[in-house]
């Protein structure tokens, strides 16, 4: 891949700070890097606790979608996408899927640090009594799982007709026990694989070990579109394109993601622009009859400024984006 320099990467980056609706991942805000391409808008925005040898490949993404003009993108058609319901009260369910217009498919928090099984269970019933019968519905637990709390917490959802159960349990390991104790149970819950495709050294590993039903991937922590695609055809399962709580340009380039891949796809979790309180873009990639365009965005260019993080954030995300650039340099 060809690198832009580092000077001339920096001076079109704009690193923003964006509110959000509702608290999500512990954070009541978003940091983000977007970046001027010569080709399009892109975004870098690993979250701040990742290391540089990670955030390098959501440096990569960034490079390929903004500079990269041999990648195929598509400009017509709409993707369908999924609710993204935080571990919230149920008293405040109402005002949480307000914001995901027609979705037919909900992604439920659960293992939320300092909830109960009890929560999880009356948040995921919640969501099935407003969206109804037909509504597919999958929970998301992080990791947050032993895999004896999985297949408790799994067994008590199980009524809820789960389309899939994302990450009930940390590593690899825990995921092929997990499946082998739901069988043995027989609990009939799919298990999708996501921080063991997109924070494993080897992210097929899920695949060859028979850990997942389903691949979960996002198109930043993965080094880009080719190569997140490469991943789902080696895995051979059927995949979710997923966000990492993206701005709308972000969103945008996880969507020539889902658009790229084939059929069957489950919904794509890039509806999360509704999340977010402030945008970047004129008209924000918020789900409508729970689809979002794959037209390209565009960027407000007020809103970068009004929009701008404070002068030492901005210093922090670019040493940070000077150092993963260093690291790409140096692999390519």
């Amino acid at each position: 891949m060809q690198l832009p320099e580092i000077d001339d990467l920096l001076a079109r980056t704009h690193v923003v700070t964006l509110p959000l609706v509702t608290r999500f991942r512990g954070v009541d805000a978003r940091e983000v890097a977007i970046i001027r391409g010569s080709v399009a808008w892109s975004e870098f925005s690993p979250f701040l606790e990742y290391e540089d040898v990670e955030a390098a490949n959501w440096l990569r993404a960034a490079i390929e979608f903004g500079f990269d003009a041999t990648l195929p993108r598509r400009a017509e058609g709409e993707i369908w996408v999924n609710a993204t319901v935080p571990a919230v009260d149920v008293a405040a369910l109402d005002g949480v899927l307000a914001r995901f217009d027609g979705c037919r498919t909900a992604k439920i928090k659960v293992a939320e640090r300092g909830q109960t099984l009890a929560d999880d269970v009356a948040r995921v019933a919640g969501v099935r009594q407003r969206l109804g019968a037909d509504a597919r519905l999958r929970v998301d637990a992080n990791g947050g799982w032993s895999v004896s709390e999985a297949v408790d917490a799994l067994r008590a959802l199980a009524g809820s007709e789960l389309e899939y159960a994302e990450q009930p349990c940390a590593t690899t390991a825990e995921l092929v026990e997990l499946r082998a104790r739901l069988l043995e149970d027989g609990i009939s819950v799919p298990i999708a694989a996501d921080e063991s495709i997109r924070k494993a050294q080897d992210p097929l590993e899920v695949a060859r070990l028979g850990a997942a039903d389903v691949v979960v991937v996002k198109m930043q922590p993965l080094g880009g579109v080719r190569r997140a695609a490469a991943i789902v055809e080696s895995a051979g399962l059927p995949a979710t394109v997923s966000s990492a709580l993206d701005s709308s340009v972000g969103i945008a380039m996880g969507a020539q993601l889902a658009a790229a891949l084939p059929e069957p796809r489950h919904d794509a979790g890039l509806g999360t622009a509704s999340l977010l309180a402030e945008d970047v873009v004129t008209e924000p990639l918020r789900p409508r009859a729970g689809r979002i365009p794959l037209s390209p965005v565009t960027v407000d260019e007020e809103a970068l400024r009004r929009l701008a993080a404070a002068p030492g954030r901005q210093d922090w995300w670019r040493e940070r984006i000077r150092r993963c650039h260093a690291l790409l340099a140096e692999l390519d």
